[in-house]
């Protein structure tokens, strides 16, 4: 009786349709390993991967507004307006956390590493390291990242830039001697760019951090935990992972 009754409540349950769901997100500009809407079609980007991941195990989910690509500071600004509901990935910060909520599943892990000019021999192992060598040439970091958060904090001089593409020209050309940065994105510049030659990482990894998935601060908490329930078991069957590994 028992295992009728079982089976009759599965059966109900996926004659039930899943509600429908659709969150308003947008593609991040300039960041090729996140969005690369340019790209091959089997390699769209790390992020746009795991949304499409999280689309197909959650039935009835559907993520609008891919068509925009815009830069970081934006995609921030749209997240503290509620005028996007969700976005893939963003790390956190104090700052941030104040003003857009979390799902506290880790999609990917990235490190702060360095990068220099092949034959610059000068070791790097702490942000102090850094302070008096930015002061004459200043630290290159991506705009209105976290990670220029974390150097600012450290008295490191910085200059903001774009992209990892003018980075890593500035660094060829002399205008520059470091490079703080994310490793998976860097990595894939160097060698898209054919500079492992010229270029070298430096041996330190100054802190990791995972990338989440950012909600707009009132999105309802059944949408919450439909998004949460859904990366969870993406993070359980290994997806998260093996994506990751397919960008590294």
């Amino acid at each position: 009786m028992l295992r009728w009754l079982a089976w009759l409540m599965a059966l109900l349950c996926q004659a039930v349709p899943a509600q429908e769901l659709s969150l308003r997100t947008v593609q991040q500009a300039g960041s090729i390993i996140k969005y690369n809407p340019d790209g091959e079609p089997r390699r769209p980007g790390l992020c746009m991967e795991i949304l499409r991941a999280v689309e197909k195990a959650e039935p009835g989910l559907r993520f609008t507004g891919l068509e925009q690509s815009v830069p970081l500071k934006r995609v921030e600004r749209l997240l503290t307006e509620g005028a996007v509901d969700a976005f893939f990935c963003l790390l956190k910060s104090p700052e941030r956390e104040k003003q857009w909520r979390y799902v506290p599943v880790p999609l990917y892990t990235i490190r702060h590493v360095v990068v220099q000019r092949a034959d610059d021999g000068r070791q790097f192992d702490t942000l102090a390291d850094l302070v008096a060598p930015s002061r004459r040439k200043p630290v290159l970091v991506m705009r209105g990242t976290a990670l220029a958060r974390h150097l600012v904090l450290a008295g490191v001089a910085i200059a903001e830039v774009a992209t990892e593409r003018e980075a890593l020209s500035m660094l060829t050309r002399g205008r520059a001697d470091v490079i703080y940065g994310q490793d998976v994105n860097l990595r894939r510049h160097i060698a898209d760019n054919g500079l492992g030659a010229r270029l070298r990482f430096g041996a330190t990894s100054f802190q990791e951090e995972p990338q989440f998935l950012a909600l707009r601060a009132d999105l309802p908490p059944a949408q919450e935990e439909r998004l949460t329930q859904a990366l969870r078991k993406l993070e359980k069957d290994g997806v998260l992972r093996q994506l990751f590994e397919k960008y590294k």
